[in-house]
């Protein structure tokens, strides 16, 4: 796991379990990396190394060093995975994204159908994730929510890539979010906040909100959402699921989900 900072990642804890169950003896580590050391730390690995994960802020930093990127980490413009194909001075990089898998999964253990209407909270790397995961679940336009639209440009981009229409709305966009189906807030802890207590983010029941955050969970807006009703999937549901996909990508066999979100609610509960 590559990434600055990474201390608190979980995870080291998903993978260990996931391979723990599947008899591997393999190993998962934690290494802290910004984007000046990425070139560097690459270049440094061997044959021994399976795979990689990534967090920010190496997720777009990463494609230009990659010999093969896939479509859907091209078109999000992220990848969080990193697989090596080869040997030696013939090994390749090959850039995956599971965030989009990831979500998708989630959302769909919930609602197995289409998803109607979507309006996504923020602009950054893991709403361009988002984009693509509401594409999958069958939205053609998503109202996005911001505060400054100058920061939207890369995502703009993106939904131009996946073709998806996408509107910017200004914060808090209240309009938007009583009329959405599914909500996905993908901004930082507390951003939320002010709506729960000003009441203008009001969620209801019917609506699902899929809020990325983890720790500490739940976050006033997932608990006012539960509250009134609403469905709702929290950050470490994505952590699993994203993570069990890079364990399937890596391994090639099927992931023990269950083990993992076990293992990860266990290290959230005692702080690891």
């Amino acid at each position: 796991m590559l990434g600055s900072p990474i201390a608190h990642s979980l995870s080291p804890v998903l993978h260990a379990a996931a391979y723990r169950v599947l008899g591997l003896a393999w190993s998962y580590q934690a290494i802290e990396c910004d984007q000046l050391q990425l070139p560097a730390v690459l270049n440094g690995l061997d044959e021994s190394y399976v795979g990689l994960s990534l967090t920010m802020p190496l997720k777009r930093a990463v494609l230009p060093l990659l010999d093969d990127v896939s479509p859907l980490a091209r078109a999000v413009g992220a990848a969080n995975t990193v697989l090596f194909d080869g040997v030696g001075p013939f090994l390749r990089r090959r850039g995956e994204n599971t965030d989009v898998p990831g979500m998708v999964a989630a959302v769909r253990a919930l609602r197995p159908d289409a998803v109607g209407s979507a309006v996504i909270l923020g602009a950054g790397g893991t709403a361009a994730a988002a984009l693509a995961a509401v594409r999958e679940l069958g939205v053609v336009r998503v109202a996005v929510v911001v505060r400054d639209r100058g920061r939207a440009v890369e995502l703009q981009q993106a939904a131009e890539r996946l073709d998806i229409a996408m509107t910017l709305v200004d914060w808090p966009g209240e309009t938007a979010l009583a009329g959405a189906e599914l909500v996905v807030s993908t901004v930082p802890a507390g951003a939320t906040d002010r709506l729960v207590s000003s009441g203008r983010g009001q969620l209801r029941a019917g609506q699902l909100l899929f809020d990325v955050l983890y720790d500490p969970w739940p976050t006033p807006f997932a608990a006012a959402a539960a509250a009134q009703g609403a469905d709702v999937i929290g950050g470490l549901e994505l952590l699993v699921q994203q993570a069990a996909v890079q364990v399937e990508l890596m391994t090639g066999r099927v992931a023990p989900v269950d083990a993992m979100r076990l293992a990860g609610e266990v290290a959230i509960a005692v702080g690891a």
